[in-house]
């Protein structure tokens, strides 16, 4: 008996219409770029934060700053303190422009948190704020340790010989 072969693909497992294309709604408002020279990163989380109405309004703009901003664990609950966001001029009831705001995160995330901050001697520090594709504000935070002069001085150097050789490549001088 003759076997039968395909020749073709079946046409139901190969899609003829192409992909949708993706609708991102990611959008950074506030990135602390100082964090990677100042800390080593250990590990990083992402965590919602709860915020007034003329915060988020004002998010949407782009007006705030998370560079000298810092994440602790009081009373069991995670706070970022210190964090920037400017007033909304439209707003009938505006916001305390530094108020310390809540973090959103699980029991069991929190419990790491506070095992790398009181035991470990970690700092917990706000790398980058955003708005996700769902339109909600996230905050990423990591757990670092901070690094001393001689520990910046490396990692600068290392970046700059790692540009230097970018370029050595590019041009071939």
């Amino acid at each position: 008996m003759a076997h039968l072969v395909r020749t073709h693909p079946i046409a139901y497992l190969n899609p003829t219409m192409g992909k949708k294309p993706q609708k991102t709604n990611y959008k950074v408002v506030a990135e602390n770029r100082r964090a990677r020279y100042d800390y080593a990163i250990e590990d990083d989380i992402e965590v919602g934060i709860i915020l007034t109405g003329s915060e988020v309004k004002s998010l949407r703009t782009g007006q705030s700053n998370i560079a000298d901003s810092y994440a602790s664990v009081d009373d069991g609950e995670l706070w970022l303190t210190n964090a920037y966001i400017a007033p909304y001029d439209r707003a009938m009831f505006s916001h305390e422009e530094r108020r310390k705001r809540k973090l959103l995160v699980s029991r069991k995330e929190l419990s790491k948190l506070w095992n790398a901050t009181k035991r470990e001697g970690m700092t917990l520090v706000p790398l980058v704020m955003y708005f996700n594709d769902r339109g909600l504000v996230k905050l990423k935070i990591a757990t670092a340790k901070g690094k001393k002069n001689h520990d910046k001085r490396a990692t600068e150097a290392k970046r700059d010989w790692g540009r230097q050789k970018q370029r050595l490549l590019r041009h071939g001088d």
